[in-house]
């Protein structure tokens, strides 16, 4: 008898796996891929260079108690992320800060400056709806063109004018010279990379292990108190309102005989080639290596859900499913597909200890009410 049957061993199933397991909770923890990490995972090519698999995962966090919780697993390794994109033959920082104008237009402006300079492009609209409306309305026709229309009409399949106004929000505008990419507390990378830090994670003699294994096949004849469920709610519920639809990524990666390919981690390509971005792995794992791993994504419409996509008509569909597993008992959703919400994998990990703390709190409950009864809830 497990306590908790926890479905996927990416960052949600592993941290609550990892968690329940030092309370004494028996835990088998089931994947149908071949390898624990979820989509983080990253492993050694045949010419010894680290990649990750599921394309580039910068690990960034505001959040002390989610870094010094998985620094228990990983020594750290200081890494600011930069990206460039590439418009009208020009290498420009994006996020849009006062460098990127100054360059583009050959311009010196300074802080004070740029700010007018946005407020005079900015097209003024009263209520914020689409990804659109929010980069229009905050630097203009122009710079939505030439930085933001084309990348999300390849990553997305739709035009900004048909997308949540979330998608684009996540991307600032700045009047400073920050290139980074972030600007959270902790910007870091496993020194080992995700894999090794996942591997100690699960390292606990409470935890069981099965992978290339769909949990539907096995969770009628392993003896369980308690499901996690990390995978994707629709299938869950058998398609029952319909499937939610995702987008997909295809990952095409190359080695290359130079120690690195570009100038910068990642480069954005927002216009004429069918691919969004190149990455060259090394500045990310800080390796050192006479050659460098590259790769290229190219959005697609099938394939492994990466992204849940932002439109009225889906969320409609979400909050059906959402009805049907608080409804549940003993069986908890949480992560980014079970929840059918884009995280980023500090907000999962916090996500993840927050129900943990929930469980905890209604396991001493029920030791005071003298019940052995639980109620599930599903995370949003």
């Amino acid at each position: 008898m497990f306590d908790y049957l926890i479905v996927g061993a990416g960052f949600a199933g592993s941290v609550l796996a990892e968690r329940l397991a030092n309370t004494g909770k028996k835990i088998l923890i089931v994947d149908q891929r071949n390898h624990i990490g979820g989509n983080a995972f990253d492993f050694y090519n045949e010419d010894g260079i680290l990649i990750h698999k599921y394309g580039p995962h910068i690990f960034h966090t505001n959040s002390k108690e989610v870094y010094e919780y998985l620094g228990q697993f990983t020594p750290w390794r200081p890494y600011e992320h930069k990206v460039l994109a590439s418009v009208d033959g020009q290498l420009l920082p994006i996020p849009i800060n006062l460098n990127t104008i100054n360059k583009m237009y050959g311009l010196n402006l300074s802080s004070d400056q740029v700010e007018d300079f946005f407020e005079s492009k900015a097209e003024k609209i009263t209520r914020i709806v689409t990804s659109e409306d929010v980069v229009v309305s905050k630097v203009g026709r122009e710079l939505y063109e030439k930085f933001f229309r084309g990348y999300t009409r390849k990553q997305w399949d739709l035009d900004p004018s048909e997308l949540d106004a979330s998608v684009t929000a996540r991307v600032p505008t700045r009047t400073n010279k920050d290139d980074r990419y972030f600007t959270d507390t902790y910007q870091a990378m496993p020194l080992y990379g995700y894999t090794r830090m996942f591997e100690k994670m699960l390292s606990h003699p409470n935890i069981k292990i099965m992978l290339n294994t769909d949990y539907k096949e096995i969770v009628d004849y392993i003896p369980h108190k308690n499901m996690i469920y990390s995978g994707p709610v629709d299938s869950y519920f058998n398609y029952c309102y319909g499937k939610l639809p995702y987008r997909s990524l295809e990952f095409r990666f190359e080695t290359v005989e130079a120690e690195n390919f570009q100038s910068t981690g990642t480069i954005n390509y927002p216009n004429e080639q069918p691919y969004t971005r190149i990455t060259d792995f090394k500045y990310l794992t800080g390796q050192k290596h006479n050659k460098t791993a590259i790769v290229y994504e190219y959005p697609m419409a099938e394939g492994d859900p990466y992204y849940p996509v932002p439109r009225p008509e889906n969320a409609e569909i979400y909050k059906k499913y959402q009805q049907l597993a608080a409804a549940m008992t003993n069986t908890y959703f949480v992560g980014r597909l079970a929840t059918y919400k884009y995280y980023n994998m500090d907000q999962v990990v916090a996500q993840s200890l927050t129900l943990f703390k929930k469980l905890m709190q209604k396991q001493s409950e029920t030791y005071v009410n003298g019940s052995k009864a639980t109620q599930s809830k599903l995370l949003s």
